[in-house]
C-alpha cells in the first residue's frame, strides 16, 4: 500500500471558519502573539492566556470539518495516510483521519506546567487559574508556544521520507522548523501543493500547484488519487 504524507497548516482550518494569527493585521483574534502565545506571556498573565485559549477551544469545538478534511480521510480506503499538521484543532480526526501528528499541540488538551508528561483531554471545557494537575501544578494549554521546542518534529522528520506521495495544504511553508520538512521527501515522488497563493518554497520544481482553497482543491485531488 502506498503512503501519502500530508502537511497541513492554517489554510486548512480557515476554511472551517477558524482564524489564525497570520491574518493581514498580524493579530490573532485581536491579540499580539507576544501577549498570548509565548512562555513570557504565561508568566506575565496566566489569566489572560487561559481565557484566550478557552475561547479558541470553544470555537474549535463548534467548527465543523469541511469537504477537504473528509476527502483526506477517504484516502485511507486505498492508501496509508499520515497527516502532519501545524493546526491545534481536531478537525482532521473528527473528519475520520486516523493518523494525525500535531506539531504544535492540541487545543482539546492541557498539561501540568511542571511535568509535560501529565496531559489531560478536556474536550471543549474551560481551564481557570487554580486548576491543577495531579502533581499540584497549574494546568496550561497543551500547545507549543513561540520560543518553545517542537517535541514532535523528530517524529515528523522520520515520516516524510517514507512518503510515496507528498501533499502540502494551506500552509505558507515559512515557519521553521516545519518549513524544512518538504526537503526530507525522496526525490522523484509526486508532490502537490493546494493553496491559492504561491508558497515560499526554495525549490519549486517537481511540484504540482493547485491554486484553490483547501476545501475546494483537496476533494478533486483525492478523487484523482483514488481513481488511479
Amino acid at each position: 500500500m502506498e503512503k501519502i504524507v500530508v502537511l497541513t497548516g492554517a489554510g486548512m482550518s480557515a476554511d472551517s471558519g477558524l482564524k489564525t494569527f497570520r491574518d493581514s493585521d498580524g493579530l490573532w483574534e485581536g491579540h499580539e502573539i507576544s501577549q498570548v502565545a509565548t512562555p513570557q506571556a504565561w508568566e506575565r498573565d496566566r489569566e489572560l492566556v487561559l481565557d484566550f485559549y478557552n475561547q479558541r477551544r470553544k470555537q474549535a469545538c463548534e467548527a465543523d470539518p469541511h469537504r477537504g478534511h473528509q476527502a483526506l480521510a477517504e484516502l485511507e480506503e486505498k492508501y496509508e495516510v499520515t497527516i502532519i499538521t501545524q493546526n491545534v484543532d481536531s478537525l482532521h480526526e473528527r473528519a475520520g483521519s486516523t493518523d494525525v501528528v500535531h506539531l504544535h499541540g492540541e487545543l482539546s488538551k492541557v498539561r501540568s506546567e511542571e511535568d509535560p508528561s501529565l496531559i489531560y483531554d478536556i474536550g471543549g471545557e474551560a481551564v481557570e487559574v487554580g486548576d491543577t494537575a495531579e502533581d499540584g501544578a497549574q494546568l496550561r494549554p497543551h500547545v507549543v508556544w513561540f520560543g518553545e521546542p517542537v517535541p514532535r518534529m523528530q517524529k515528523a522528520s522520520a515520516i516524510v521520507p517514507e512518503a510515496d506521495i507528498l501533499m502540502v495544504i494551506g500552509t505558507s511553508l515559512v515557519v521553521y522548523p516545519a518549513a524544512g520538512l518538504t526537503d526530507l521527501a525522496r526525490p522523484g515522488i509526486p508532490k502537490y501543493i493546494i493553496d491559492p497563493a504561491n508558497p515560499e518554497l526554495v525549490d519549486y520544481s517537481g511540484w504540482k500547484h493547485i491554486r484553490k482553497t483547501a476545501e475546494k482543491g483537496t476533494p478533486p485531488l483525492a478523487s484523482e488519487l483514488l481513481d488511479r
